[in-house]
């Protein structure tokens, strides 16, 4: 076994079922034994988890370290009548994750020697283990931030905001790099920070993993989700009420359907594990589009992929609070090959990456006629059969085969 050893601290690891966030450090631990490195997990014990599921247990790979420390949810396990203290929560609501997390993080790095630290968002905690952790060894220090921690009003809550902020000035002032999922991000941090050298910063993009799309599509049912004539568009994953506000998307749809241009014969629109679907049903319904739109569960992630692979097109949407960031299912939607229906604003990073995917059907996702003009555009491509999804070789570009090695590089670099 190598000697190069990596401790990897991460919040979201199997068996938590989440939307496409978990599969980063997953597809990381997965990938870089292909390049001579052994990551170690240290994670929370699965009750702090809202959902679990053993779908994608068996992507750890065989032999691989894990290492599950004691943390709650403070929400779920320690308030009252759902009441807690508001330090109880902060960083975040898994708080208590954070004295197990560090004592078992230094039982680790007695026993196993690792040469680095990795420790992931967007759970703060996590943040807060990796660097106690790195403060405490001495050992070289990734920071993987994927997105920003702290923006003018996020968090909204302004004592959980100071508290973000310091924690990030420590996390950027005595990590060895700090690494963000796009150029965005990383442009911002440089302004807010600029005493820190640019040597520190570093981008890795997300990605979409090959394996599990052929697992995914092995037995696939190749007939289509809808009925004849019934275009069926998924958005699949968390859709933030106010980074993903839905509204303008629900105005079009009502309008579109009062003209008598779309119905629920043309139309299907499947919304899959929102994360606020209780919310969205009462929308949903005040609008009077219950017969377009489906409001649907979570499901195993293998499913999901099924899902994306026979729908005749996919949703995404990405405020322009979020101009910065790019959703990690965009990757996967790139490599599921179907038309990309995107509602964002012109000028982020998600629209940018949609125009260097070849994507041409983006709309303004804060104006509803921006929407239904697209809409309809999207509508009428479809049924001409002139609809095409993302070209296999720009998807490509994108799989967690190539992140993968891209995180060994940077960290060949940190441990000499």
């Amino acid at each position: 076994m190598t000697d190069k050893r990596i401790l990897m601290v991460a919040f979201h690891y199997p068996p938590v079922r989440v939307s496409s966030g978990i599969q980063r450090t997953l597809k990381f631990s997965a990938y870089l034994r292909d390049h001579g490195w052994e990551p170690m997990i240290l994670t929370i014990s699965p009750r702090a988890y809202e959902m679990v599921s053993d779908d994608q247990m068996k992507e750890i790979p065989d032999g691989m370290i894990v290492e599950r420390a004691f943390g709650l949810n403070t929400q779920r396990h320690l308030s009252i009548k759902g009441r807690y203290l508001r330090w109880m929560a902060q960083p975040d609501r898994w708080a208590s994750w954070w004295p197990m997390g560090v004592l078992t993080g230094l039982r680790m790095i007695r026993k196993y020697r690792p040469k680095a630290i990795m420790a992931t968002y967007p759970i703060a905690t996590s943040h807060w283990i990796g660097l106690t952790l790195h403060r405490l060894t001495g050992l070289p220090f990734v920071a993987d931030f994927r997105d920003a921690m702290t923006e003018p009003d996020y968090p909204r809550d302004p004592v959980t905001w100071k508290v973000h902020r310091r924690l990030e000035k420590a996390l950027v002032t005595h990590c060895t790099k700090a690494i963000f999922t796009t150029q965005g991000t990383l442009d911002m941090y440089a302004e807010r920070y600029p005493e820190i050298p640019s040597s520190r910063w570093a981008i890795i993009e997300n990605g979409f993993d090959e394996e599990n799309f052929k697992d995914a599509e092995t037995g696939l049912d190749r007939h289509r989700l809808g009925a004849e004539g019934q275009l069926v568009l998924v958005h699949s994953g968390i859709l933030y009420p106010q980074e993903r506000d839905p509204r303008p998307f629900f105005t079009a749809l009502q309008s579109l359907k009062q003209a008598g241009e779309i119905s629920a014969a043309t139309l299907k629109v499947v919304l899959r594990a929102t994360g606020t679907d209780d919310l969205y049903r009462k929308m949903i319904a005040d609008y009077g589009i219950e017969d377009l739109v489906s409001i649907e569960p979570t499901i195993a992630y293998r499913s999901a992929l099924q899902e994306m692979l026979r729908a005749d097109g996919l949703l995404l949407m990405q405020a322009s609070i979020c101009n910065h960031q790019i959703p990690a299912k965009l990757y996967e939607y790139a490599r599921a090959g179907q038309p990309i229906l995107g509602l964002t604003d012109f000028a982020g990073n998600t629209a940018h990456l949609l125009r260097e995917l070849g994507c041409t059907h983006i709309a303004d996702i804060a104006d509803a006629e921006s929407i239904r003009g697209t809409l309809r555009s999207f509508i009428t491509a479809w049924q001409s059969g002139q609809l095409n999804g993302v070209r296999r070789e720009l998807a490509d570009t994108c799989s967690r085969r190539s992140r993968t090695e891209e995180l060994a590089r940077l960290l060949e670099s940190i441990s000499r």
